[in-house]
């Protein structure tokens, strides 16, 4: 890659400087030393790596199966399991090349307290970010997630922002009814950035058996399936965005160049990498070429002049003859 091809790639992101658009995912990478096995894969490909949801005690996960394969994508039931976040620190963080790439903590818990102490345990780190995931279940709210109640995810932010000044992402559930009305709420709350979307749930059926294929019944739903409703979703967050300065990671089912020049027409400052990931290992570098090209052939000089470009269709003109219903 040339000088002239980082220049283009290079992405101001809440003040971090990412190398390049790509944001690996979390849960689709461990906690960043996994992918570096691979042959040929090198983290100066990716602007940054969101590392394994963490929580305040080690989790488990849930019992299997875990993961299901779809004909478009995939769905995981993983249930969070991790080292705690102490361990995360303490033994993980370490080992990990803060030279080669901007690297993301991604926070969870059931209780809003338990975010606001995850988030201090990390805001003494040598970690960029912490990418708050308000999909979990509330645990005092009888189970309902926190990120599909604006009322809710506005309070996690407020109280992660308040145990840390590390630079603030959230991460946005598709499933609930309002997301732009709940990023208006989030970004009061003082997020800095958002990661639209996290997955949509679903469930798989073994028709001999007539029971859930995952151990958990129902599980979130990632790959290309996925994608047209995360292009709308960024495009929507994108209109409450665009006046505050607040970036997004557009992401759900990107597995080439194009899909990722979608994301950020749409409105997506970074865009994330996840499904793509687990059958191609060495997909970053084709994506940054890509988006070079397209770049280049478009006159264009750094990826902020694409971000947030779409054009929308004119709605048609009403014949005079229809009615106001």
């Amino acid at each position: 890659m040339t000088p002239e091809d980082k220049s283009m790639l290079a992405v101001d992101f809440c003040g971090l400087q990412f190398d390049t658009p790509l944001v690996l995912l979390s849960g689709c990478v461990g906690f960043g030393e996994e992918y570096t096995r691979v042959k040929g894969f090198s983290n100066r490909d990716v602007g940054a790596v969101c590392l394994k949801g963490t929580t305040l005690e080690p989790r488990l996960g849930n019992a299997p199966h875990r993961i299901y394969e779809t004909p478009m994508g995939m769905l995981n039931a993983i249930g969070l399991q991790n080292p705690g976040a102490h361990h995360v620190v303490d033994k993980i963080l370490p080992t990990l090349d803060c030279g080669e790439t901007r690297f993301i903590a991604n926070i969870s818990g059931s209780t809003v307290e338990e975010y606001a102490e995850v988030a201090r345990i990390f805001d003494d780190s040598p970690i960029d970010a912490i990418e708050i995931n308000i999909s979990c279940p509330n645990v005092k709210a009888g189970g309902m997630a926190f990120g599909n109640d604006p009322e809710m995810s506005a309070r996690v932010v407020e109280v992660v922002r308040s145990a840390t000044t590390k630079p603030l992402i959230t991460k946005l559930s598709p499933n609930q009814t309002d997301i732009a009305g709940n990023a208006r709420r989030c970004i009061d709350a003082g997020t800095d950035a958002f990661a639209v979307i996290n997955t949509l749930m679903g469930m798989a059926i073994d028709i001999e058996q007539r029971t859930p294929i995952l151990g958990n019944n129902q599980g979130g739903l990632s790959g290309p399936a996925i994608k047209p409703v995360a292009l709308l979703k960024v495009h929507q967050v994108y209109q409450v965005c665009r006046n505050h300065g607040i970036p997004i990671i557009g992401q759900g089912g990107i597995t080439s160049a194009e899909d990722a020049l979608e994301f950020i027409i749409a409105g997506a400052s970074a865009v994330g990498i996840g499904t793509a990931l687990f059958y191609d290992p060495l997909i970053c570098p084709k994506i940054n070429a890509g988006i070079v090209g397209y770049l280049k052939r478009h006159q264009m000089s750094e990826i902020a002049q694409l971000t947030g470009s779409l054009c929308l269709n004119e709605p048609p003109a009403r014949p005079s003859c229809c009615g106001a219903d």
